[in-house]
């Protein structure tokens, strides 16, 4: 895990682009996307290894043991579709029961998943405040709060080499109307093992962390996190 300063707290950033927050011991989680390879069979025909879920949940319990989270958020887009949950089969279902037991689960819903059934365990949000932080599944622009969200799948794109590399990212920017507060916005990589990327400084992500003072990436280097200025404001 690499430490990582957010508005005052303290967090670490796990190989699995899962965030912990040790002062609340949860660990947060965006973008699952639960099923996505089943939705793309029966939807699309396209006969992706029906796994995924099953992959994705393995992840999400190493992080929690590696973590002893006792909390967990999901950020939204849980579930690749709304009927996403009917299409678990038997063993990714049962990973799913025994997670959402061993933890203080609680679903944060998204644009893909505007609700989740209540056969499945956990607690339902669209958005949260958890002391003083805020948990929604898509950055507000105009928000002035501390806040986590996801959606994006932010990923940073470098030439190095004449190499194209594209790596999951942290995307946070500052805002330096409410400087004092030690304000900011986080948005978290996806975390799903069948999840693709945004370009960390596409327009869409630059305009829904607006107001701020500088918008930056940030990768995991080994044990520290490279710093990648996206965006700053004009002097």
């Amino acid at each position: 895990m690499v430490p990582l300063s957010f508005c005052g707290e303290e967090f670490a950033l796990c190989q699995t682009n899962a965030l912990y927050w040790p002062r609340e011991r949860a660990l947060l989680v965006a973008d699952l996307h639960l099923e996505k390879a089943s939705f793309y069979a029966t939807r699309a025909g396209q006969m992706l290894p029906p796994y995924d879920s099953r992959e994705t949940l393995e992840r999400v319990a190493l992080a929690i043991r590696e973590t002893g989270a006792r909390r967990v958020f999901t950020l939204g887009d849980n579930f690749h579709d709304s009927a996403g949950p009917d299409r678990l089969e038997p063993h990714a279902a049962g990973m799913l029961a025994a997670l959402t037991r061993a933890t203080d689960w609680v679903w944060i819903t998204g644009n893909h998943d505007a609700a989740i059934p209540p056969r499945i365990d956990g607690t339902l949000a669209t958005e949260l405040d958890v002391g003083g932080m805020i948990l929604r599944h898509q950055a507000q622009p105009g928000e002035t709060r501390p806040e986590l969200s996801g959606h994006f799948h932010p990923r940073l794109h470098l030439t190095v080499r004449e190499r194209r590399i594209r790596r999951s990212c942290v995307v946070v920017s500052r805002n330096s109307v409410v400087e004092e507060r030690a304000s900011g916005r986080m948005i978290l990589p996806a975390f799903g093992a069948l999840t693709g990327g945004m370009d960390a400084a596409d327009p869409a992500i630059l305009k829904a962390l607006q107001p701020a003072s500088g918008i930056d990436a940030l990768v995991q280097a080994g044990d520290k996190l490279a710093t990648f200025p996206l965006w700053r404001a004009a002097a």
